[in-house]
């Protein structure tokens, strides 16, 4: 089984390495410090799984793991991160992780992890199917107008609060092209043509702060 690591810290990538590395029968063919390098890796290696952090620069794993098993569904994408909150466990199972580990997970929990997503199967810790539970009891209210999604909601606040897409990326813990892609999605689904009629728009329709 090859494998491919992403996670923006050296010292958890080099612990991860070794780690895998010395699973039988596995063979770590690359690891990346951001997402868009864990993209280039999977396009040279085209590992059987990626081992992806999400808070990461350049690129987060979300955006990675979308691109990774769009352009390569045959390399499966495990999550391996400290957030175990609703949102991020919901973004990137939707992006197509098959996958996801909280940063306390054994040795033993990632290498059945890996050995799972290399058979087509997937695994979910503890914390990430209470996160699945909790959105799942969540009410969905009617109250978001036009298609707008909870995090694009979100951000509309923070657009009104005056935080630009650098400062709003440090509050979420995104990728700042991640934050410009929500506020495209804002402006076309509001019609908005900059900030300020977004804000104007969040004021009318009760979703400023």
């Amino acid at each position: 089984m090859k494998v491919v690591i992403a996670d923006d810290q050296r010292v958890i990538r080099e612990g991860l390495a070794t780690i895998v590395g010395g699973f039988a029968g596995t063979e770590v063919v690359g690891a990346a410090g951001d997402g868009a390098e864990a993209v280039a890796l999977v396009r040279e290696h085209r590992p059987d799984v990626v081992l992806m952090d999400l808070r990461m620069p350049v690129m987060d794993g979300v955006e990675a793991t979308r691109a990774i098993t769009e352009r390569h569904p045959e390399s499966r994408v495990v999550v391996l991160t400290t957030y175990a909150d609703d949102e991020s466990v919901l973004s990137a199972l939707s992006a197509g992780a098959v996958g996801y580990l909280t940063k306390d997970a054994t040795r033993e929990d990632i290498r059945r992890a890996l050995e799972a997503a290399s058979s087509g199967q997937s695994i979910l810790d503890s914390a990430a199917q209470g996160a699945l539970v909790n959105a799942a009891r969540r009410p969905r209210p009617g109250s978001l107008p036009d298609g707008l999604t909870d995090r694009e909601a979100e951000v509309l606040g923070l657009i009104t609060e005056g935080l630009t897409n650098t400062e709003i990326a440090e509050r979420i813990f995104v990728a700042e092209s991640t934050v410009k892609t929500h506020v495209n999605r804002i402006f076309a689904k509001t019609g908005s043509r900059d900030r300020a009629q977004a804000a104007a728009y969040a004021h009318r329709h009760g979703l400023a702060p």
